[in-house]
């Protein structure tokens, strides 16, 4: 799995492109929680559930169907997360399922049960460029500075630079209307 913060990452990013007025920052912060959600999974270790169940890590809570009910969830709250209930549920939808895509490119652990509950199956994407991250106390390592790097290279640059040019572009036609 990409660590925690990359994760929290692709909501950001989006909440930076597409500007306040379109996703508030309660929904962009809302989106970012939605997008490391799934590895709250890892609970399942403390309760003797193993990696390769369906409850297990990268499991459930990496389906399509579990960003779906994040996205309804939010959808209900709407109001709260200052958006419409469309916003709330296509923003938080996303965000939740951008993590399991994440995990996907990672180049360890079993897959991701990304199609559950009509599949067990885990899944990995083509490419698996991403290293996967070590758990807990190894975080802090040579092994953890190497996932960060490699984090940096496949993730953030490419999302911070598409986030920065479409804010820019959304600012050059604001500004090339008055």
């Amino acid at each position: 799995m990409p660590t925690i913060l990359t994760h929290a990452l692709i909501p950001l990013a989006a909440g930076v492109a597409l500007g306040r007025k379109r996703l508030p920052p309660r929904l962009v912060g809302t989106g970012m929680l939605a997008a490391m959600l799934p590895d709250a999974d890892v609970v399942a270790f403390k309760l003797g559930i193993e990696y390769a169940h369906a409850l297990g890590h990268r499991g459930a809570s990496h389906s399509l169907v579990f960003a779906l009910a994040c996205g309804a969830f939010a959808a209900a709250g709407a109001r709260c997360l200052r958006t419409s209930a469309m916003t709330a549920f296509l923003f938080i939808a996303l965000s939740a399922a951008s993590h399991p895509l994440l995990d996907m490119l990672t180049d360890g652990g079993l897959g991701v049960a990304l199609l559950w509950p009509w599949s067990e199956a885990r899944h990995f994407a083509p490419w698996r460029v991403i290293e996967v991250s070590p758990f807990a106390n190894r975080f802090f390592s040579a092994r953890g500075v190497d996932v960060l790097l490699s984090e940096f290279r496949w993730v953030w640059v490419p999302v911070l630079a598409l986030a920065c040019f479409t804010a820019w572009l959304r600012r050059s036609m604001r500004v090339g209307a008055t």
